[in-house]
């Protein structure tokens, strides 16, 4: 099918399918796609929607396959790079950390926090070149958080609109001392994919924002455990809003 698709989507932790508004004779076309950083092809699916089509990727594979340190980043960007994406959402299941960031709560953060270790995180290792060093004052684009903000306008779906993300190592949950200090550097939210991702999209010069649905509160800001059933719970109820999301935003892209 010869379609080009300037629009990219990451998919998170249970969400390893689009299934927007496809429907049974526009089934997904697969592209595979050799990079220089893995020995394997990086597979995108290229789905028709009311809006146009788009590259899907599920970041920790459809099986979640790799947890978030062992994602390969640099692959991933590079494939979509390739496939001609210059525009980047990224969905991410995170932890509340501020008061009112409650499960099922919608979050696109401004800003972000890098407590990750020991992963690829450039493009541009070993080159020792200035021209390497890319502005990332401000991670997020502005315009793709803007479409975002209009869409949920639209939908009259409530939003977060500004947020900062702490992006953790896992694949752990933290502990409720470690989160007590991201809350006193400043974080709303925390995650643990959303490093080098939006970094690498910054050295590809691929817009990116993200799409953050809460599904828990941070370790210790309950008084319950944190339990992979609950959080399940909530990405089934939230991921149907963030479909919404997306499908309308794409009309505005």
């Amino acid at each position: 099918m010869s379609v080009h698709s300037e629009i990219g989507i990451i998919g998170g932790s249970g969400f390893y399918h689009l299934n927007l508004d496809v429907t049974p004779d526009d089934s997904p076309d697969y592209l595979d796609l050799p990079t220089p950083f893995s020995e394997t092809v990086i597979r995108l699916s290229l789905e028709k929607l009311k809006g146009g089509h788009v590259y899907f990727l599920p970041r920790h594979g459809i099986q979640h396959t790799f947890p978030p340190h062992k994602i390969n980043y640099r692959a991933n960007l590079w494939a979509l790079k390739e496939a001609g994406v210059k525009k980047i959402i990224a969905v991410n299941a995170v932890g509340g950390i501020g008061a009112n960031l409650v499960p099922g709560s919608l979050v696109l953060p401004d800003q972000l926090i890098d407590y990750t270790w020991g992963r690829e995180h450039s493009f541009f290792d070993g080159l020792n070149s200035l021209h390497d060093h890319v502005d990332f004052t401000s991670p997020y684009d502005d315009k793709l958080r803007e479409v975002l903000i209009s869409a949920a306008t639209d939908l009259d779906m409530p939003i977060i609109k500004q947020a900062c993300f702490a992006c953790t190592q896992g694949p752990r949950l933290e502990t409720a001392a470690e989160i007590q200090r991201l809350k006193r550097d400043g974080c709303d939210i925390v995650g643990m994919t959303g490093m080098p991702e939006a970094a690498l999209a910054r050295e590809l010069n691929i817009a990116y924002a993200s799409v953050a649905l809460v599904v828990n509160p941070a370790a210790g800001l309950s008084h319950e455990l944190i339990t992979i059933e609950k959080i399940k719970s909530v990405l089934d109820a939230g991921l149907t809003d963030v479909r919404k999301l997306l499908s309308t935003s794409l009309f505005k892209l």
